[in-house]
């Protein structure tokens, strides 16, 4: 027989035991491939250039990240299923193979599982392909024309990132084999990442996995000013080896101490599952961490979509403040200039302000933009005419407020003090704020609000300009004043708001975006715990059997099996709930936004998931170990 017909055989008697594996890649294949055929298609043209542009990079990088998601991916799992191969194709030995000759059949047989993985896979993304950019775009509630068009790059280009990583793991999976011995092979599967390690170790990354991952919590809800980014940065570090170190070291320490007591072990048939769990996460403690990492990163990664589209909701309303606004020379004109408004439209709100330009050789920094100056009562009464919120304070003689523009995200925080000079006089910030009283033109520079006294002062030190604000009921038809504006004498300047444009709907897809790739890392970390418990199984039949033999009911023991599978779901579970409040409560200080519901939601769903993987787990596993 050759060996190619002995590999198929082999495939297509164990494909039961594939399955998990093959969904799973066939899932993170089909994904890659809808976000290669998202750029390739030319259905993004329909955005304009700068959105089509953006979404490019945005679908690139996240490509990138499925990508390394996927060597990680077919590197555990071609590892979880060479040991559990290993002891099988051992036997082959004793049938006079040789190592190269068992080490070709391992590789052609995990070929036909990669090879059935990627047919599915890009078979399902040519499927799904519109289905896809309709979600997207309804998620993202962009009006775009979809038609089905699956491109033949994005299907080659994704065959090639997958056969490239999955080859790379056959060949690595094939010197293994040929430098491995026969009782290697035969007892693989007692070795799979078992570490034995003595109980002082134990304390040891205990008490350093609590530290540091106390650390990462306190970095990431840190107040900071500047160095806000930096926090983070280190914030995900720390929480990531802590969690690590968690899983390696305490959650063991814990499970050692009470399997020691007698009293807690012997209650409820404990010793039928306490001490398989003290062996298993010693094993899997990796696994679990991993699990526990791709969880937080799912999280942190809708809390980052959602954030982004509550700014971009933030941006389009502060833009939209007004849909007019008149840069004039003198005061006086507010009537004028809505006169010539009511001509064809309707007049919501209005307001207008009197803004003074510093020169920028009166400040410390010449190179820099001009100062903008504002009063604080002239502010003032521009809120009380929109019906705006303020609460502001006056400053004091030497002191302003920032008037600021409204960013996607903030390198920085309010900690962070101005201190501006304006004919050699430092005056300090002593608040922020991003209220939209000037509205799109609060875009372009920022402002500082100062006492009236201060104001009159340094009107010597500048120019003075007007700005007439008006807000009309039917934003659509702006056209129609545009001309009767600009025919006053008295504009200098007209900055027209059409509510129609998207300048910036690329954030709307990165949100829209951010929904698929938590469904990933979902999905992937259910898979590798289903995965880990479903190969772990095996190793526990003959256990099971001898238990039987000893008398123990079936009924015993199927409570026992659903008690250790819960620990090995519940654990990575609650430890990353507690860690994605710290991740997104970071996230949340960046993007000046709170994301707690964001975070409960997505963490239900997770909950959700794992309940599902847990009772499929749990039937498998039963029927696997013969109970």
């Amino acid at each position: 027989m050759s060996m190619l017909k002995l590999a198929f055989q082999n495939f297509k008697s164990s494909f039961k035991s594939y399955l998990s594996l093959i969904i799973s890649l066939s899932f993170t294949t089909m994904i890659l491939c809808n976000f290669m055929n998202l750029v390739d298609s030319g259905i993004l043209n329909q955005l304009g250039e700068s959105n089509a542009r953006n979404v490019a990079v945005i679908i690139q990088v996240l490509s990138f990240v499925i990508g390394c998601f996927m060597l990680f991916f077919v590197w555990y799992s071609t590892n979880v299923f060479l040991t559990k191969r290993k002891r099988e194709i051992g036997i082959y030995v004793f049938m006079g193979l040789t190592n190269q000759r068992i080490g070709k059949l391992y590789a052609i047989e995990t070929i036909f599982i990669g090879l059935t993985s990627l047919i599915l896979g890009i078979g399902f993304g040519a499927l799904t392909s519109q289905l896809f950019m309709m979600i997207l775009m309804r998620i993202s509630e962009i009006t775009v024309e979809i038609h089905f068009q699956f491109s033949l790059q994005s299907g080659i280009t994704t065959a090639l990132i997958f056969s490239g990583i999955y080859l790379l793991f056959v060949i690595k999976g094939y010197i293994n084999i040929v430098r491995s011995s026969v009782l290697d092979m035969v007892s693989a599967n007692r070795q799979n990442e078992y570490v034995k390690q003595r109980k002082i170790l134990l304390v040891f990354k205990a008490i350093a996995g609590v530290i540091i991952l106390v650390l990462g919590y306190y970095m990431a809800i840190k107040e900071a000013g500047i160095e806000v980014m930096g926090n983070v940065f280190i914030a995900v570090v720390l929480v990531v080896a802590g969690t690590y170190l968690l899983f390696g070291g305490l959650i063991p320490l814990i499970f050692q101490s009470l399997a020691a007591h007698k009293r807690f072990l012997y209650k409820r048939e404990r010793n039928l599952w306490i001490n398989n769990v003290v062996f298993r996460i010693r094993k899997n403690y990796r696994t679990y961490a991993m699990v526990c990492v791709l969880m937080l990163c799912s999280v942190t990664a809708l809390a980052f979509g959602f954030a982004m589209k509550n700014r971009y909701d933030g941006i389009v309303h502060f833009e939209n403040t007004y849909t007019f606004q008149v840069i004039s020379d003198a005061s006086g004109y507010r009537q004028e200039f809505a006169s010539l408004i009511e001509k064809n439209n309707d007049i919501d709100v209005s307001s207008d302000i009197e803004i003074l330009t510093i020169d920028s050789g009166n400040t410390d920094n010449p190179y820099a933009m001009p100062y903008a100056l504002l009063a604080y009562s002239q502010v003032k009464k521009v809120a009380e005419d929109t019906g705006m919120d303020f609460d502001l304070p006056e400053p004091g003689d030497e002191e302003f407020i920032s008037l600021n523009r409204l960013y996607l995200m903030s390198l920085t925080n309010d900690l962070v003090e101005e201190i501006d000079t304006i004919n050699r006089q430092d005056y300090r910030s002593i608040a922020s704020t991003d209220t939209p009283y000037l509205g799109y033109m609060q875009e372009n520079m920022d402002y500082m609000i100062v006492n009236d006294r201060v104001y009159d002062e340094l009107q010597i030190y500048g120019q003075k300009m007007h700005l007439y604000n008006y807000k009309i009921t039917d934003a659509s038809h702006f056209e129609t004043s545009v001309k009767d504006i600009q025919s006053s004498e008295h504009c200098l300047g007209l900055v027209k708001i059409d509510p129609e444009r998207e300048e910036i709907a690329w954030i709307k897809i990165l949100y829209s975006v951010s929904i698929f790739m938590f469904m990933v890392f979902v999905f992937a970390g259910g898979c590798i715990l289903f995965m880990k418990l479903y190969n772990d199984a095996f190793e526990e039949k003959e256990r099971y059997a001898i238990l039987l033999k000893l008398g123990i009911s079936k009924k015993s023991l199927k409570r026992s099996i659903a008690d250790e599978l819960l620990f090995a779901y519940v654990t990575p579970l609650v430890v990353m709930s507690i860690s994605s409040y710290f991740s997104v409560k970071a996230l949340g200080n960046v993007m000046h936004t709170s994301l707690l519901s964001v975070n409960i939601v997505s963490v239900l769903v997770i909950v959700i998931f794992f309940v599902i993987c847990y009772l499929l787990s749990l039937v498998i596993y039963r029927k696997n170990v013969g109970i």
